[in-house]
């Protein structure tokens, strides 16, 4: 009987409060305290998922990891590989988190386009695929050659890109004046279709 009484007043002694650590979440450090000026981050890559079968490594912040690419928007390039091999086109477009580029009129893909509105027909459009950037090399027209791409700096401290056959400058600054011209009217072009 002795035994009961105090084993019900040890039960009344331990009765539920709203500190006690039963419905609460146990912290890392509340666990396992750890030693001073250790930190509890591990240094790691992170993988971004893109599709379900393709994975992206990224950079700690998130972001994807961009890849160098010896071409920019409106370089004129041959293809060198593939089923397009031998066709010349302008780039329009470049993808960096994986390194690829589409060339205007070349690589062309079939895509079947849905109705949007009632009444509206469904369509069948032949859009750009993209190419690595490997299976294009750079091109003048001038000489009609495919060449590789150096870099050197001229005497006004300006780097600038040169084909390596045949000594001619891509980056001059007349083709920069038609590229900016270029992307105003496309940007123009979508801002009256909007």
């Amino acid at each position: 009987m002795a035994a009961m009484a105090a084993l019900q007043s040890s039960m009344t002694a331990l009765s539920l409060s709203s500190n006690s650590f039963l419905g609460q979440r146990f912290s890392p450090t509340t666990l396992c305290p750890l030693l001073p000026g250790k930190s509890t981050e591990k240094q790691c890559p992170i993988v971004m998922r893109l599709k379900r079968w393709e994975r992206k490594k990224c950079k700690p912040n998130s972001l994807p990891i961009l890849h160098k690419m010896h071409v920019k928007i409106g370089d004129t390039v041959k293809i060198i590989s593939g089923h397009e091999k031998g066709k010349v086109g302008e780039i329009t477009k470049i993808f960096k988190h994986n390194g690829t580029v589409i060339v205007k009129d070349t690589n062309l893909k079939t895509k079947h386009v849905k109705s949007r509105e009632e009444g509206e027909p469904g369509q069948i459009i032949k859009i750009e695929g993209p190419i690595h950037s490997s299976n294009v090399m750079l091109y003048s027209k001038d000489q009609n050659v495919a060449s590789r791409v150096g870099h050197k700096v001229l005497d006004n401290g300006k780097k600038v890109r040169y084909l390596i056959k045949t000594g001619e400058i891509i980056d001059s600054t007349e083709n920069w004046k038609k590229l900016k011209e270029a992307t105003k009217k496309t940007e123009e072009a979508a801002a009256a279709a909007a």
